[in-house]
């Protein structure tokens, strides 16, 4: 069969170097709500819009990859929400219109929730939960439902699924990469909750593997291992501090209510009670191996992007404040 691609947010971070390296194999068409100079075709389109399904179609689209998605929390949930949900239920339903074979969609690890009763390392089986607080989580959430339901009703409809963790890579610039440029790094009352990375050319790789061998099924997409704010501290020399939670929620409460930020106190959780992902199956069930450790990964984040100097892994922590 003749492989034609179709990729949702194709004008973004991911979805333009996808592009560039699929359209090596296959034939490529890109769809975003903003066009982007590339070598493939991105055309501006919203994935809400009624004739997507005709669009695809016509352009004789077998694998559609669904990176479209809001990632910054706002205050407008209604658009995160339409976008998110309401837009890959659309995307969904033109895939069904148009006879298309195979979708591959980016969830996240947030879709398992931030909470402190979190399983050490989350597995595929384990629930999602999500934040009803963080609309981001939530959402992803209620997408995931959203899927279960259509493999369910329409099993031709061959899906791959993965649930993303922090991405990074040499040129990041996403709501994680901003974590570690400020001045000090911030572990609300002192949790330590690990992260874990996976590497932006291995998330390309993954979804590339994915149309490639038509693959099916439920993965989380991470990196090997995890680092905890104290490595990550000592990683990019800075320090580290533990505020009280209450104390947080109480300066994001008033610059959440003076429109001076559009975090949320209750978006706190996202740095107690970090999700870290199994990729057992991943490697043993898919087949996929991941080049870069979160180790490796950050390291080379914060040589590249931050221009820091990574200490050895043996280092002491320089400063850490209580």
């Amino acid at each position: 069969m003749n492989k034609r691609v179709l990729i949702t947010g194709a004008a973004g971070y991911i979805g333009h170097q996808l592009g560039e390296q699929l359209r090596k194999t296959f034939p490529v068409i890109g769809v975003d709500i903003r066009t982007r100079t590339a070598s493939f075709p991105v055309l501006a389109r919203d994935i809400c819009d009624k004739d997507l399904g005709q669009f695809i179609q016509a352009e004789s689209i077998t694998h559609v990859i669904h990176l479209a998605s809001v990632m910054a929390a706002g205050r407008d949930h209604a658009a995160e929400y339409r976008i998110d949900v309401e837009g890959t239920r659309n995307v969904l339903e033109a895939c069904l219109y148009a006879g298309v074979e195979h979708i591959t969609v980016t969830s996240s690890g947030a879709a398992y929730g931030y909470y402190p009763d979190n399983p050490p390392k989350l597995e595929e089986h384990h629930p999602l939960r999500g934040n009803p607080e963080f609309g981001y989580s939530n959402n992803k959430r209620k997408v995931e439902e959203l899927l279960a339901e259509y493999r369910e009703r329409y099993p031709y409809l061959k899906q791959l699924v993965f649930r993303v963790s922090s991405v990074l890579g040499a040129k990041t610039n996403n709501k994680i990469s901003a974590l570690f440029s400020r001045k000090v790094l911030l572990d609300p009352g002192g949790h330590n909750s690990p992260f874990v990375f996976i590497w932006d050319q291995d998330v390309i790789r993954a979804l590339t593997f994915g149309v490639s061998t038509g693959a099916s099924g439920i993965f989380n997409l991470t990196g090997d291992g995890s680092l905890s704010p104290r490595e990550i501290a000592q990683t990019l020399s800075k320090p580290l501090v533990r505020p009280p939670v209450w104390l947080i929620k109480a300066v994001l409460w008033l610059g959440y209510s003076l429109y001076l930020t559009d975090t949320h106190p209750d978006h706190v959780a996202f740095l107690q009670y970090r999700p870290v992902l199994n990729n057992r199956r991943l490697k043993e069930e898919l087949g996929f191996i991941p080049e870069k450790t979160s180790r490796e990964v950050f390291r080379l984040f914060a040589e590249k992007s931050l221009g820091i100097v990574a200490l050895s892994s043996k280092s002491p922590l320089l400063v850490e404040d209580s």
